[in-house]
């Protein structure tokens, strides 16, 4: 039920073809991209990165809300991905691992730096009903982004890696390195608190809440 509210409340389909591809054939896969970039395959950590490069990118947006710092973060944390690939022991999943190297470097780059929210282009729209549309689900996702900037860390992470990425409780424990029950009590929160936010911006601009 609170899953379900909360994709509502961030106009997030459900991926279940994403749930359906994290099976044991890239387990396999990635564990042997890994075996083979430890002995020296430098090509190998290539396809890891080719793989994950998409959902990394992602979840360094959803923290930084800006395109060029979530390049930047990315390319970063493959770095250093690669250059810890060698201690790599295969305790958890490859995903999970790097997940974690990317929570990390986001967490350390808005403790050095306040996030800069996206704004909207500066260039009028032209009045067709089709980019009203548009220019009214921008600024719709351009709220709901601001408002999960401003949640706790911890409930960030958490909502991040569970509603846009959607990963289970197992998953985003493992990342965060918390139990489930952690989990489920900070997604929680998390979607309390945006309920709040973008609840007083409905009443602030006469804008309908997007959880209705």
């Amino acid at each position: 039920m609170t899953s379900a509210v909360g994709v509502n409340i961030l106009g997030v389909a459900s991926s279940s073809e994403r749930l359906a591809s994290r099976g044991s054939r890239y387990l396999r896969e990635d564990r042997e991209a890994v075996l083979a970039c430890q002995g020296g395959e430098r090509e190998a950590f290539d396809r890891l990165v080719e793989r994950y490069q998409r959902e990394v990118y992602r979840l360094c947006y959803r923290y930084v809300n800006d395109h060029h710092d979530a390049n930047d973060l990315a390319q970063d944390v493959f770095l250093k991905a690669y250059r810890a690939i060698s201690k790599f022991r295969g305790d958890s999943s490859f995903s999970t691992w790097i997940y974690r190297i990317a929570v990390n470097t986001c967490l350390n780059f808005r403790a050095a730096r306040r996030v800069q929210s996206e704004e909207l282009p500066e260039h009028l729209p032209d009045g067709s009903p089709g980019a009203t549309a548009r220019m009214e689900e921008e600024e719709r996702s351009r709220k709901v982004r601001q408002a999960v900037s401003r949640l706790p860390e911890k409930q960030r992470a958490t909502l991040i890696l569970k509603i846009y990425h959607d990963l289970t409780h197992e998953e985003v424990a493992g990342i965060l390195g918390a139990s489930v029950g952690t989990v489920k009590a900070n997604l929680f929160h998390a979607l309390g608190n945006l309920r709040k936010m973008l609840g007083a911006k409905a009443g602030s601009d006469g804008h309908a809440d997007p959880s209705q």
